[in-house]
C-alpha cells in the first residue's frame, strides 16, 4: 500500500465573467489528494493520511476517495472549513490559483494525530505541495518521514504554491531538510525556478541527488521529463496531445510513476536505488502517458491502468 499525506481541497474553476457573475464548477482537488486518487484509479492499493472537514465539501472529498478505492483508515474529520482554490485557466491551459484557506481542515493534522506505527504492507509514503510549508501539518509530515525513512520508500513533490506557503526561503529550507529522508523526488521545472531561480534543471537535480534521494525527476511540460539517478541524466519526450488544461498533470505523473514501480515490485528503498536505465525509461514513459491523458480532460481526472496502456499503444 502507498500512503499519501497532504492537503485535500475544492478547486473552484471559474469561467469568463458575465453580467451576472462568473460561471463556476467545484471539483475535488489538492496535489496529494490527486496523487491518492491517481493511484486508486491505476489499481494500486492506496490510503490517504490527512484531516478533512465535517462540512459538505469534506464529505464530497471523502466520497471521491472512496469511489477510487482509496482507504480512509488514516483520515480524521474536523469541524474546520475546507480550503477553496479558485482556478482560472490561461489560453495555453496553464492554471492560475487563488487560495482561500483560513483555519482550514487540510492543514490541521498534528504530530500527535499520526498513527503510532504503520503496518508492514505500507511500501511507500508520498507527500508534498503546500502541506510541507504550513503548520501544523508540515511538522506532522516531517515527523512521519523522519520516523519512517529507510524502512519504506519516501517520495516528495514540492509543487510550490508561493501564495499559500508565503516565505519561500523557509519553505526551501524545510524541503531541503526533508531530502535526507527521500528516495524519490518529483518536481516541475517551475518548482525549481521558483525555489532556486535557475533553469539549469539537470544541475539542480544532481544537487538534490547529493542530499539523499536515489531518483530525481523533473517534469517539463511539452518537453517531457528529465530523470537523474546515480551518474546518469535521462530525458524522455512528452506525448503529443491537444491540451485542454494541465490541472493535475504533475500529480498524475507522480501517481503513475509510483504505480508503475509498485506494479513491477520495485517500490522498495533497495529497488529504487538499483533502478536500471531501461526501468527508469519505462517508468517515465508510463507516468508521462498518464499525465498526458489528464491534460486532454478538464480538471484532475486521472486515468485507469487500461486507459494508459491503450494510450501508449495508440488504441482508443
Amino acid at each position: 500500500m502507498i500512503l499519501v499525506s497532504g492537503e485535500a481541497l475544492i478547486d473552484l474553476f471559474i469561467g469568463t465573467a458575465t453580467t451576472t457573475g462568473f460561471p463556476a464548477e467545484a471539483v475535488a482537488g489538492g496535489s496529494p489528494f490527486n496523487v491518492a486518487i491517481g493511484l486508486g484509479r491505476l489499481g494500486r492499493p492506496a490510503a490517504f493520511l490527512s484531516t478533512l472537514s465535517e462540512d459538505v465539501f469534506g464529505t464530497f472529498l471523502a466520497e471521491k476517495l472512496a469511489e477510487s478505492g482509496v482507504s480512509s483508515s488514516y483520515i480524521r474529520r474536523l469541524p474546520n472549513v475546507t480550503t477553496l482554490s479558485v482556478v482560472a485557466t490561461s489560453p495555453s491551459g496553464q492554471p492560475q490559483y487563488s487560495f482561500y484557506a483560513p483555519n482550514s481542515a487540510d492543514r490541521a493534522l498534528t504530530p500527535d494525530m499520526l498513527p503510532d506505527e504503520l503496518p508492514a504492507d505500507v511500501s511507500a509514503i508520498a507527500a508534498g505541495s503546500y502541506a510541507l510549508g504550513v503548520e501544523p501539518i508540515a511538522s506532522a509530515i516531517e515527523t512521519l518521514l523522519r520516523r519512517e525513512a529507510g524502512s519504506r520508500v519516501i517520495s516528495l513533490d514540492p509543487n510550490v504554491r508561493p501564495r499559500v506557503v508565503g516565505n519561500l526561503d523557509a519553505y526551501r529550507e524545510r524541503f531541503e531538510r526533508l531530502l535526507a529522508y527521500a528516495d524519490i523526488v518529483k518536481a516541475s521545472d517551475e518548482d525549481i525556478e521558483l525555489l532556486y531561480r535557475t533553469r539549469d534543471l539537470a544541475s539542480a537535480a544532481r544537487i538534490w541527488l547529493q542530499r539523499g534521494p536515489k531518483l530525481v525527476i523533473v517534469t517539463r511540460g511539452e518537453k517531457g521529463p528529465l530523470a537523474a539517478f546515480r551518474h546518469t541524466v535521462l530525458e524522455r519526450p512528452a506525448p503529443k496531445i491537444e491540451v485542454v488544461d494541465t490541472v493535475g498533470a504533475g500529480d498524475t505523473f507522480h501517481a503513475g510513476l509510483l504505480a508503475w514501480l509498485d506494479a513491477n515490485n520495485l517500490l522498495t528503498p533497495q529497488g529504487v536505488a538499483a533502478l536500471s536505465e531501461a526501468q527508469v525509461t519505462t517508468g517515465l514513459d508510463f507516468a508521462a502517458a498518464a499525465a498526458a491523458i489528464v491534460c486532454t480532460r478538464r480538471g484532475a481526472n486521472p486515468p485507469s491502468w487500461s486507459e494508459v496502456e491503450r494510450f501508449m499503444t495508440g488504441r482508443t
